[in-house]
């Protein structure tokens, strides 16, 4: 994790890197030199030394007869540089300046507390191993992270002459067929003697039969427009044809599709990347969406001469091997249900406050035996 959990609790409530607001765009007609001179000029940068003193915090200091201007701390440049390079690494100067200020804060309290004996008892104790226990487990990930960021470019030539066919990347022909063929509302008629108020019913939902005959027929219409397709007919022709059986009124989609790789497919339509330039794959049926025709047009293989894909393999590998390394640590854990209670499921409800669980009945207390 880029944040360490102790900036975490450290800076708590506080918002992280808030971006700066973009500039507004010109006004119309403006001068280019109205708009040069707009733009704010940069603040001259001041130097300050490593013993130079960043924070001050007056009428706080370890000498309690000193008193009045004379009681006061100062931290160093060096000091202050020392915590939040620990706390997370080339920290943007918008957040050491809420460093400052919550440590200032927290510096004064922690003293505080300390007169007060609260660094004392088990409870304390107990808190100071926990966080101990928190900030080791960040500073392994973070081990972990840079040890596994050690991808060698022979790892991703490696990597990639054995999965050569993930980096094909193809251009297609695809016509989306609907599921179904739309279905006319049907109302029912009025019974005899009603009265001209109740003539008018609302329409009838489609029954089950309606549903079934309507998807057979764009089941019909898909295997048809594939041997169009076979036979070479433009794709964008075909698939008005799908939308006009389908009784859609709407614009139908682009049937193009360009820099298609295998992972940016579902699973079952992955297939279509084994076609040759001009072929035509099967219909392929999704139940919930309807049919798929593709038309492979060209393929290509990116190379490792590719930047983007060195970076991707490189990610890749350096991300399966974190996952790897934090499987130990995850899992394999029994909780006593007994003391902690049955494992919810997270889209049920909390039961209200002091209500108790149902008791599982015992399998003695169903048997009358």
């Amino acid at each position: 994790m880029r944040f360490q959990c102790l900036l975490c609790l450290l800076l708590a409530g506080l918002v992280f890197g808030q971006a700066r607001p973009p500039a507004p765009p010109p006004v119309a007609g403006a001068k280019a030199e109205q708009n040069v001179s707009a733009a704010p000029d940069k603040a001259p940068e001041v130097k300050v030394g490593p013993d130079d003193t960043v924070i001050t915090l007056k009428g706080f200091c370890a000498d309690a007869t000193q008193q009045g201007d004379a009681c006061k701390t100062a931290i160093t440049r060096a000091q202050f540089e020392k915590l939040a390079e620990a706390l997370q690494p080339n920290m943007p100067p918008a957040i050491r300046r809420q460093l400052a200020a919550a440590y200032s804060s927290m510096l004064r309290m922690s003293t505080a507390a300390e007169k007060r004996g609260l660094d004392k008892g088990p409870a304390f104790e107990e808190k100071m191993n926990f966080a101990r226990m928190q900030i080791l487990s960040q500073e392994l990930r973070r081990a972990l992270q840079e040890d596994s960021g050690k991808v060698t470019d022979a790892d991703i030539e490696d990597y990639y002459k054995k999965n050569e066919v993930l980096y094909e990347q193809a251009t297609f022909a695809r016509i989306i067929i609907p599921r179904e063929k739309q279905i006319v509302p049907s109302t029912a008629k009025p019974k005899a003697g009603a009265t001209a108020s109740t003539k008018t019913s609302a329409p009838q939902p489609p029954t089950e039969a309606q549903r079934k005959a309507a998807a057979e027929a764009m089941t019909k219409v898909a295997a048809s427009l594939r041997a169009r397709a076979v036979q070479g007919e433009d794709p964008d022709k075909l698939q008005k044809a799908a939308y006009v059986a389908a009784g859609l009124t709407g614009n139908p989609p682009s049937t193009k599709m360009e820099k298609v790789r295998r992972s940016t497919l579902p699973a079952n339509h992955q297939a279509v990347m084994d076609l040759k330039p001009g072929e035509v794959s099967e219909v392929i049926s999704d139940a919930n969406s309807g049919s798929y025709i593709y038309k492979l047009v060209s393929k290509e293989t990116l190379t490792l001469d590719d930047a983007k894909v060195k970076m991707e393999i490189r990610n890749l590998l350096s991300s399966q091997r974190y996952r790897d390394s934090m499987q130990g640590f995850q899992g394999n854990v029994e909780l006593n249900d007994a003391y902690f209670g049955p494992v919810r499921n997270p889209a049920m409800p909390q039961p209200p406050r002091g209500a108790r669980l149902p008791a599982s009945k015992d399998k003695d207390e169903d048997d009358p035996d």
